[in-house]
């Protein structure tokens, strides 16, 4: 006998003994037990399951609370029998009918008594309600709000069940492939994508959207449920660890036969692919593209329920085709019976043969992903907080600048944002504390009375308890944000291993390797066979010192940074590496002459690694400087790199105070600028694309200050250029290995300073191997490196 669990909105059989608890107060009797017992309120029968994958198919039973119980078919004909009328007596003659078989009436008084009753489907000895357990499993439902009873729920869905029909059905997924083909291998989503963050009105709609398909996607469920002939139940919503989720009572659906629990398995699946359909109508007759993220959601919402190894509709489908509605429950048996002592137990032969093997199959295949996916969550659990810790920082100061700004539109987003940060995070600590509670109880529990076993257990919880700590402990990279250039591998979870991958490879003697040669196009390769002399690039050995990286580019490091200037260097030759270098500087200028300069330079030379240069300078002209000509240069190269990310970004901010400022402003700036530097210390976490908008909110701070002080709108404006250099040649020089040198334009001419606060546009100067046009944004993409 097994009861149900509901998991994702589904209710299913499933594994547990629910127990049926007397009222508080009254005491059980055996000397005064019921002569005529009689069913509790609520309890359906169900019929024997139709395409059982059991080789003696189970009866169902219906509770009052939803949850469905499978019985014997001796158990099942007792409890039809009883119908709060008849005696003992009664019961055992219609039960000895329908058997087959002698069937007493002091047989059914035990069997009513020690395995029905326990089960709540029975009134108690005294005529009262059963007060039943519940089963409680690890991924359940809860908090649950009923938004239609059952009686809505049909009325609702009764115009949807002629969605069923097979003509309607041929239709509609032929719509649903040609319309999600075209999105997704014609149109694209780039547009789409753009224009929901370019306008955070529309994502909010797009979400808001995607949160009623999930609805609807229920009402699938619920409409098959009426098309082939079983009564759906309440429909309603709850939290799925802490995401909030749709379900609806389907349980009816055990009527039907396989084919019809398959339908209404798979109903749901079908409205996400009617509601794509309708998206596709709305984009056509609206021209919004970023509708169109709806349509690529429903896809992924289609293939992440079909995944068979949690309760989502993938499961049902296996367990209905199967005929085996309580999947969890046969994995302690399967892996039991793996065992050579109990090979031949009668527990291993209760399912035909091929659903045996299709169940053992299925549990051997979803208990090491579970088990892995826990230890993963375990292992990465520290550097997914961290990460979760600066995207909500971040998140959360841009939240406040869009209220300010007064955009209702984009502190909504941010707020989903932040939510979108924080549930999977409180899930995963929630879900852990459960496995681990649960976990304890059961060792506990299993090992009473047993002292050998118990300090066994204790001994692995002793193990496992330091090892968790070791795995923990503060120290290395453990609580390092996670970064885009991560690689994320299994072997990246394992602190020990997480940083063999950046180590410098090399060459020993004996050993075979590669490297990159200069080839002409127009000759042929050499061979094996055929051997010829070829141009080498190697680093030059002893130009570094210490950690530095050696200089192998065909052109010259850029001068040492003179007083008053700031210069960002990265120079990066290890494959599978990160190097950032970060130039913060803020520059009191009193001469005569203010010619600083601000310089970012970014140089690689390697495989799968990513390079970052950030000068970020702001200069303050104090009193009457006849010439001020500051200068603003940024420059990123790939010099033979294969998967490189090379990015360098130069921001320069001008300003001229003909009297200086105040000390309160004075400290308002120094305060700012702790906050710039706090930045610049973590500028590892932030993505490529938000450095340079986070940098102009601090240009923004200062000329507040400044505007605050003077009382005046000073003219400031700040010079930036930002240079992401993706690997690969320019497509319009093919050739060599693409190399760049940095230019630097003509300086503007000396500008004479006005009474009032003004600032001065520097010039700035880039290059770049991919494109001659300065951008914000780095990409990366894989070409064939001569």
């Amino acid at each position: 006998m097994s009861v149900t669990s509901e998991r994702g909105g589904r209710a299913r059989p499933g594994p547990g003994a629910p127990s049926a608890a007397r009222p508080p107060g009254r005491h059980h009797d055996e000397s005064h037990a019921a002569t005529v017992p009689a069913r509790a309120a609520g309890v359906e029968l169900l019929g024997e399951l139709k395409g059982s994958g059991y080789r003696r198919p189970p009866a169902l039973v219906r509770r009052a609370d939803g949850q469905t119980i499978q019985l014997t078919r001796l158990l099942y004909l007792v409890l039809e029998a009883i119908d709060g009328r008849r005696s003992y007596q009664e019961i055992a003659e219609r039960v000895s009918a329908a058997a087959g078989r002698l069937v007493t009436a002091e047989d059914t008084r035990l069997l009513t008594e020690s395995k029905l009753r326990p089960l709540g489907v029975l009134r108690l000895a005294d005529g009262s309600e059963p007060v039943v357990q519940k089963a409680n499993p690890l991924l359940a439902l809860r908090f649950r709000y009923v938004v239609s009873d059952p009686e809505v729920t049909r009325r609702v869905t009764a115009p949807f069940a002629t969605l069923f029909r097979p003509f309607v059905v041929a239709v509609v997924l032929a719509a649903f492939v040609a319309t999600t083909g075209w999105v997704l291998f014609e149109k694209g989503l780039a547009s789409a994508t753009h224009q929901a963050f370019d306008r955070p009105g529309l994502l909010l709609l797009v979400f808001a959207v995607t949160v009623l398909s999930a609805g609807f996607h229920e009402f699938g469920h619920a409409a098959a449920c009426r098309y082939g002939g079983a009564t759906p139940g309440a429909m309603g919503t709850g939290l799925y660890l802490v995401w909030p989720a749709f379900y609806t009572e389907v349980s009816d659906s055990y009527r039907l036969g396989r084919g019809g629990r398959v339908r209404v398995d798979l109903g749901g699946l079908y409205f996400n692919a009617i509601f794509a359909v309708a998206m596709f109508g709305v984009w056509a007759a609206t021209g919004w593209d970023a509708l169109l993220l709806i349509i690529a959601a429903q896809v992924l919402q289609m293939l992440r329920q079909l995944a068979p190894f949690v309760r989502f509709d993938g499961y049902h489908v296996l367990a209905d085709v199967t005929g085996v509605p309580d999947l969890y429950f046969h994995i302690k048996p399967v892996l039991l019976g793996l065992l050579p002592h109990r090979w031949g137990r009668p527990e291993g032969r209760l399912l035909k043969p091929w659903a045996r093997a299709v169940v053992s199959l299925w549990v051997l295949l979803v208990v090491p992903l579970l088990l892995l996916s826990l230890a993963m969550m375990v292992l990465a659990l520290p550097r997914v907080l961290a990460t979760g810790w600066v995207s909500l920082g971040r998140q959360w100061d841009t939240l406040g600048h869009e209220w300010l700004q007064g955009d209702p539109a984009g502190v909504g987003v941010r707020i989903l944002s932040v939510l979108a940060i924080c549930l999977p995070l409180l899930g995963t600590v929630y879900l852990l504390a459960r496995v681990l509670r649960r976990t304890t109880r059961s060792v506990w529990r299993s090992t009473r009375g047993r002292p050998l076993r118990r300090a066994i257990a204790v001994l692995v919880a002793a193990s496992l308890a330091a090892g968790l700590a070791w795995a923990w402990w503060p120290g290395g990279d453990r609580y390092r944000p996670i970064r885009p250039d991560d690689r994320g591998t299994l072997l990246d979870a394992f602190p020990a291993a997480g940083t063999s991958a950046t180590k410098a490879p090399g060459l020993r003697e004996g050993q075979v390797g590669a490297t990159r040669t200069i080839w002409a196009a127009s000759s042929t390769p050499p061979t094996r066979e055929t051997p010829r002399l070829a141009l080498v690039l190697l680093p030059r050995p002893g130009s570094a010192s210490g950690d530095a990286a050696p200089w192998v580019f065909p052109f010259d490091p850029p001068d040492a940074p003179r007083t008053g200037d700031n210069q960002a260097l990265a120079v990066n030759t290890r494959d599978g590496s990160t190097v950032y270098d970060v130039a913060f500087a803020l520059v009191w200028a009193d001469g005569d002459s203010v010619t600083t300069r601000n310089e970012a330079y970014a140089f690689a030379s390697c495989t799968g690694c990513r390079t970052v240069a950030v000068g970020f300078q702001v200069v303050l002209v104090i009193g009457q400087a006849r010439v001020v000509v500051p200068q603003n240069i940024s420059a990123a190269v790939n010099y033979s790199c294969m998967d490189c990310v090379t990015y360098a970004l130069a921001q320069q901010l001008v300003v001229t105070l003909p009297d200086g400022l105040s000390e309160e402003a004075t400290r308002r700036l120094d305060l700012l600028w702790e906050q710039v530097l706090a930045f610049g210390a973590h500028l590892e976490d932030v993505p490529l694309d938000e450095v340079r908008a986070r940098l102009a909110t601090f240009e923004s701070a200062v000329l507040q200050i400044v505007r605050a002080e003077t009382g005046a709108v000073p003219g400031a404006s700040s010079s930036a250029d930002a240079q992401p250099s993706p690997s690969g040649t320019d497509p319009a020089t093919p050739g060599d290995t693409p190399t760049t040198t940095p230019t630097t334009p003509a300086s503007p001419a000396p500008s004479e300073t006005t009474a009032g606060p003004t600032s001065v546009a520097t010039p700035s100067s880039s290059s770049s191997s991919q494109t001659a046009e300065p951008s914000v944004s780095a990409t990366s993409s894989p070409t064939q490196s001569p």
